[in-house]
């Protein structure tokens, strides 16, 4: 297949080029500079760059480019960016591919557990309605911006990523520091549920869901098994063989990084992969004692 992708630069962008150039299929990349050459096409969703003539010919489509919701506070700009690249990115790209004499067969736009919201300890699928924060707000929006592509007749998965374990990038990457240090511990009272996943397993449903034409909606990219935040402190202090008492209160985390803190640290999402589990995805790694021993060793 030719494949088109954005964010390719990422933490899931780049495995993803890597793992499916191996298995023979091409890529065109969706750039903010200038295009060097015929496999780079510039874009710019806030000049509201058209770009549909130049992609005839693209078989798949894989949408992955949006502000990072991890780095810095959210200020007021920064929760404005981390909206607007995600919704008139989708939305841009979405209305190209509808304008296309032969549309591609499958357009896989990211999206988020998010979705969500903070949900304490209820089982949440694919069909469970949305929370009603920020993150949520945005997660709704993003994927309603796909409806130009959906009334068009193209295949268009909404994939909700959870927490992606990966030494290299991510939040595991942020966390290993203080943890290595004997420095870490949970977060609140340790009780919110996390939904985690493999880099590994991100990349194997991803595969999996291009190549299976029942798919389509959204679908939870998690693990089968999430943990609650105390039970994964305990695992990476075991792993690491690094104390884990040093607990972050909920008001320190507040005070350290503002409403981001309730979103990303404080929030419970205990998200079930129904359709992946439906379809016949085998996951790679299924605990989170062995799934971060994998990615640690």
């Amino acid at each position: 297949m030719k494949i088109l992708i954005s964010g390719s630069h990422g933490l899931v962008g780049a495995a993803l080029i890597k793992s499916l150039t191996a298995d023979g299929h091409q890529f065109v990349l969706l750039v903010r500079h200038a295009s060097s050459n015929s496999s780079e096409v510039e874009w710019d969703p806030n000049k509201g760059q058209h770009v549909h003539e130049k992609l005839e010919g693209i078989d798949a489509v894989i949408h992955l480019a949006g502000e990072s919701i991890a780095s810095g506070r959210w200020t007021d700009e920064k929760k404005r960016a981390i909206r607007e690249s995600r919704v008139k990115g989708t939305s841009l790209l979405s209305k190209a591919l509808a304008q296309l004499s032969k549309p591609p067969s499958v357009f896989l736009s990211a999206s988020a557990i998010g979705y969500y919201g903070d949900r304490k300890d209820e089982l949440l699928t694919e069909t469970s309605a949305p929370g009603n924060d920020f993150l949520a707000s945005v997660c709704v929006e993003w994927e309603k911006a796909a409806s130009p592509a959906i009334a068009k007749g193209i295949r268009v998965v909404f994939t909700r990523f959870g927490v992606i374990l990966d030494k290299k990038g991510g939040a595991l990457s942020k966390m290993l520091p203080p943890f290595r240090m004997g420095v870490g511990g949970k977060v609140g009272d340790g009780k919110q549920w996390m939904s985690w996943i493999t880099l590994d397993d991100v990349v194997g449903s991803v595969k999996h869901v291009l190549g299976n034409a029942q798919i389509k909606g959204p679908v939870n990219v998690v693990a089968p098994n999430p943990v609650t935040n105390a039970e994964f402190t305990h695992a990476l202090g075991k792993e690491l063989q690094r104390p884990t008492f040093l607990p972050v209160p909920a008001f320190g985390a507040r005070l350290a990084f503002g409403e981001m803190a309730d979103a990303l640290l404080l929030s419970s999402q205990k998200v079930e992969p129904k359709t992946l589990k439906e379809t016949g995805y085998e996951f790679r790694h299924v605990t989170i004692d062995k799934a971060l021993h994998h990615v640690l060793s």
